[in-house]
């Protein structure tokens, strides 16, 4: 008896042609490239070491785009960039023991924000794999240790045949909600031997659809019909899941109110209604989802920031929504939904009755006036001015990226993102150096659009060094440095707890010039200039460095009681 799929798996003439008669100076670094290429990979990221040369070498004899950062953790966060514009498995080529670690900080905040990397390091030659310590270069007892904590999966070769079937199978980790990084090592000498091995064609990494269980859907769907005062928080699980306008629907079926967290900027409109913004950090938003009678969480662990640090205690039923297991009623008692936000969306669109309440978009009116007259009565003009600038100046369709910085933390809040999937931060782990990088990968994903990335100087001098790969690689980046003389908000932390600051003050650099010397053009703009400034540089092709000397302060916490 004759299946359709042993007629499929059947090769055909040219094919075993093919294999019998591979081209000849392949090595193992050819069966990475390859199979990435047959995963549908286009471009990697990474950086050259020498126990990774034979992938390096495979590079060009391959069709895969390479954009070489300077420092690993800048090469992840490019990589990242990349994974969450494009929804697809961005490769990250790294050298063994320093270049692997290196990536660590980078691979985290991956992680946290559920990024798709497939990262892929070299390793010591396999007769030191064990723990021997043999002293080779770059040597470590456990080098995937060093990892497990960090990424969704790793995954060791130890011979040439073991590489596609590897690869593939960290593709499909990395892909598979929820997204995020995975690590493959691959030791030396298995890279450069020569190998025999036919070429590697199409791969088949395709990731299972996360359906959610219908009897927890009816459940939520019947809580949600019945519900007094329902409101929704979205989280960057929307986002990922490309489900902002099913939630939309969902929230307009529903009159619910819906709230976005730093990691779901732009997955609800944000002058719907029904939009009560990113006030997350503000008593009053905390205080209308704690009187809500149900609130549905899509794609969030509500988490430190996404709970106004840890403050809001639901007095309702809680239903979350979430991809990550582990997330699942992580803080607080719910109805645990795993599953993709897309799928759930969609369930309870199909089940839920519609609902009427004509008071659901006044109570939104109120609550916004309300958090409106707080930051107004703070005396915090300098600070919603240059954001409503950088709002101005920048395309509606543009992504933006911004580091750990106070106008970042303002973004948060108070910053439009105009759609789904165009404002990131590091907010997923909290590192410094985020935003350049990052943007440079976003632009390599798309150089159809212009890129904003924002630093503060701090975080800027992080990543200096990729001014480099902005020129050669003519990267379409503007580079927004908010340059206060200093780390501004562990200044602000610091002189509120202990009244004067420690260990928070830089040397300023000329970043103009700076720019400048990599050949980058740069400007020194003012709060008055920074729209007009800003709007011309993103407006001229290729990278350009855009400095605002200045001091910001943050708007009041109301966490603290």
């Amino acid at each position: 008896m004759t299946h359709d799929h042993d007629l499929e798996l059947r090769p055909t003439a040219a094919q075993i042609t093919a294999a019998l008669n591979p081209p000849p100076g392949r090595n193992g670094g050819d069966l990475v490239v390859e199979t990435l290429a047959g995963l549908g990979a286009t471009t990697v990221f990474g950086l050259p070491g020498q126990h990774a040369l034979g992938m390096f070498d495979a590079l060009r004899r391959s069709d895969l785009r390479y954009i070489g950062l300077r420092v690993e953790n800048n090469a992840g966060f490019a990589a990242d960039a990349y994974g969450r514009i494009t929804g697809e498995a961005a490769p990250l080529l790294l050298s063994t023991g320093p270049g692997a670690l290196t990536s660590l900080a980078a691979l985290q905040e991956a992680r946290a924000a559920s990024a798709p990397v497939l990262a892929i390091s070299s390793q010591i030659p396999t007769a030191g794999l064990g723990g021997g310590r043999h002293g080779y270069l770059h040597e470590l007892p456990d080098q995937s240790a060093s990892f497990r904590g960090v990424v969704k999966s790793v995954h060791t070769v130890r011979t040439q045949s073991q590489i596609p079937s590897a690869i593939a199978e960290a593709w499909k980790s990395a892909l598979t909600a929820p997204h995020g990084p995975v690590w493959v090592e691959i030791p030396q000498d298995v890279l450069l031997a020569e190998t025999l091995l036919p070429v590697v064609t199409a791969v088949d990494a395709t990731p299972e659809d996360l359906v959610p269980r219908p009897e927890l859907t009816a459940v939520a769907a019947d809580l949600l019909s019945r519900a007094a005062r329902p409101a929704i928080i979205a989280g960057g699980g929307v986002v990922r899941a490309d489900a902002s306008k099913k939630l939309r629907q969902l929230a307009e079926k529903l009159q619910a109110p819906v709230v976005t967290t730093p990691g779901g900027k732009g997955a609800f409109p944000w002058t719907h209604p029904l939009s009560l913004q990113s006030w997350l950090e503000d008593r009053y938003t905390t205080d209308f989802l704690e009187d809500a009678d149900v609130v549905l969480v899509v794609g969030s662990g509500l988490g430190e920031l996404s709970s106004n640090y840890h403050t809001f205690a639901p007095r309702g039923r809680v239903i979350q929504i979430e991809a990550d297991l582990g997330k699942l009623e992580s803080n607080h008692p719910a109805l645990g939904i795993h599953a993709d936000a897309w799928h759930a969306v969609q369930a309870l669109l199909e089940t839920v009755g519609e609902r009427t309440d004509p008071t659901a978009e006044e109570r939104v009116r109120d609550l916004l006036a309300r958090v409106r007259e707080r930051i107004d009565s703070q005396e915090l003009t300098l600070e919603q001015g240059v954001l409503e600038s950088v709002r101005r100046a920048l395309p509606a369709t543009s992504p933006s990226f911004w580091d750990m910085t106070i106008l970042a933390y303002w973004a948060w809040s108070a910053f439009d993102a105009k759609g789904p999937n165009h404002l990131h931060s590091a907010q997923g782990a909290g590192g410094l150096g985020y935003g350049f990088p990052a943007a440079l990968g976003a632009a390599a994903a798309d150089p159809t659009r212009p890129v904003l990335a924002v630093s503060g100087d701090g975080g800027a001098l992080y990543s200096i060094a990729e001014l480099a790969t902005a020129k050669q690689y003519d990267l379409n980046v503007t580079w927004l440095i908010v340059d206060d003389g200093g780390y501004g908000i562990l200044r602000e932390y610091m002189t509120d707890a202990f009244g004067e600051a420690t260990a928070t003050e830089l040397t300023r650099p000329d970043y103009v010039a700076l720019a400048e010397s990599f050949g980058v053009p740069g400007v020194r703009t003012s709060p008055e200039a920074l729209e007009a400034d800003l709007a011309k540089a993103l407006a001229e092709p290729g990278p350009s460095v855009v400095v605002l000397p200045a001091v910001l302060r943050m708007f009041a916490a109301t966490h603290l009681g």
